[in-house]
């Protein structure tokens, strides 16, 4: 091809075919269906359906047939795009899933385990939907359950539970993420409320969202408080954070506030210190324990059907030896991941889960992910980097869960704490005493 002088002479230099669209994958690889026709469940091996109440049952299936039919025929689009499918919203709504195990309000008032396994039925089409979710649900609305006045609760939990209404969680800074206790956005009293500064990163579903719950240092007592705010409160912006790699439907976003007013009947009066957002996240770090477990089996589900599908050398490649023994090893990893998010909702029903308790299924549950994930990368070979197969777009978004909800590490050392009795989140240099 000739070099281009000028805009002119590159369109002449170019083939005639160059901007033609890109071939539809079932026509450019007919011999495997693509993951917007998605694929059966066939991960539960060891048979927990038979764990499950008729509850359970019903909500599960509702949800995956949801999940099959709206959302995996648009995900790889919207994914690829970096846009929310905001048309799916009265479809997730319908689903009754929102607010959890919240009671009352309009909330469907789900055990734990019911709300973990219809997580992971989103997660197991897409990670994204099941984020934006949790975001809404597990953080947002359950704030307000807990931490909220009863008049809070009866004006914004009803509108919420239909997805009438969207709400966010702001706690993250951009100077404080491990040390989210340590953050600086203030809010300071003055009559009739209170005025809040500062910045908020991460923030999934803030672009859009109608509520945003924000944490915010209170500057007379120096604890940290929690507030309702409007959209499109004066001083209030919210700007999309771009180039993500994973989760990419879902729409973080950084919020800046120059003096935003917040009434006082919008402060939550249950948030007096940093240790009340523990209420919520112990809910909230359990059902995120559960969407690698769905990720997991979406993508096994994916690899199973694409090896007896695809064909190399005479024969499926399920036929293989080789690849016989990554697809058991994919199972094994997810029978033994359910057993784990299973155990850890046994314990929180109990009221005996521990902090330690919740974030090691949290950090375990994802690493084992991530190595799920990679074996069927292996397995779908060139088709493993496309969206379209599903794995290349788990893999990405399984790095953002990783991270969120304490990363791998900080959860380790959640746990290493409570079994050693000895905190070592900060190095010794800065600590006032020794670790010793």
């Amino acid at each position: 091809m000739a070099i281009p002088k000028n805009q002119e002479d590159d369109q002449n230099a170019r083939s005639s075919y160059f901007n033609l669209p890109p071939l539809d994958v079932s026509v450019a690889f007919p011999q495997a269906t693509p993951a917007s026709t998605f694929p059966p469940s066939v991960s539960d091996y060891f048979q927990f359906s038979d764990l499950l109440t008729a509850e359970d049952q019903a909500s599960r299936l509702r949800v995956r047939q949801c999940m099959e039919k709206e959302i995996a025929p648009i995900m790889t689009e919207y994914w690829e795009k970096a846009k929310f499918p905001f048309h799916v919203i009265p479809k997730l709504g319908a689903l009754g899933i929102a607010g959890g195990t919240i009671k009352g309000y309009g909330c469907p008032g789900l055990s734990i385990t019911t709300s973990a396994i219809t997580i992971a039925e989103v997660a197991r089409v897409d990670a994204s939907c099941s984020t934006f979710i949790l975001v809404h649900s597990s953080l947002a609305m359950l704030t307000i359950a807990l931490c909220g006045s009863e008049e809070q609760k009866q004006k914004y939990l009803p509108s919420l539970a239909k997805f009438s209404t969207v709400a966010c969680w702001a706690l993250t800074e951009p100077d404080y993420g491990s040390d989210a206790s340590s953050l600086q956005t203030t809010a300071t009293k003055v009559e009739g409320g209170w005025i809040l500064k500062g910045q908020k990163r991460w923030i999934g579903n803030s672009t859009f969202a109608d509520l945003l719950v924000i944490f915010a240092r209170n500057t007379t007592t120096d604890q940290i408080n929690g507030y309702i705010v409007k959209k499109d409160a004066p001083g209030l912006t919210v700007t999309k954070i771009e180039n993500k790699i994973g989760l990419r439907i879902v729409q973080n976003g950084d919020i800046v506030m120059k003096s935003v007013f917040v009434p006082d009947e919008d402060r939550l009066p249950g948030v007096n210190s940093f240790q009340d957002t523990n209420k919520v996240l112990a809910v909230s770090r359990v059902m995120v324990a559960w969407q690698p477990i769905g990720i997991s089996m979406g993508v096994y589900d994916m690899c199973h059907r694409y090896l007896k599908e695809r064909k190399q050398f005479g024969a499926p490649l399920a036929a293989f030896q080789i690849n016989q023994q990554k697809l058991v090893h994919m199972l094994g990893n997810v029978q033994a991941m359910v057993l784990v998010g299973w155990r850890i909702c046994k314990l929180y029903e109990k009221g005996t889960m521990t902090p330690g308790h919740a974030s090691l299924a949290k950090s375990w549950i994802s690493l084992k992910a991530r190595e799920t994930v990679a074996i069927g990368r292996e397995l779908l070979g060139g088709n493993g980097i496309l969206s379209d197969f599903l794995v290349a777009k788990a893999m990405g978004d399984l790095e953002p869960i990783y991270t969120y909800e304490g990363t791998y590490d900080i959860n380790s050392l959640v746990t290493g704490r409570e079994i050693t009795g000895l905190a070592s989140f900060k190095p010794a240099v800065l600590s006032k005493r020794s670790r010793l």
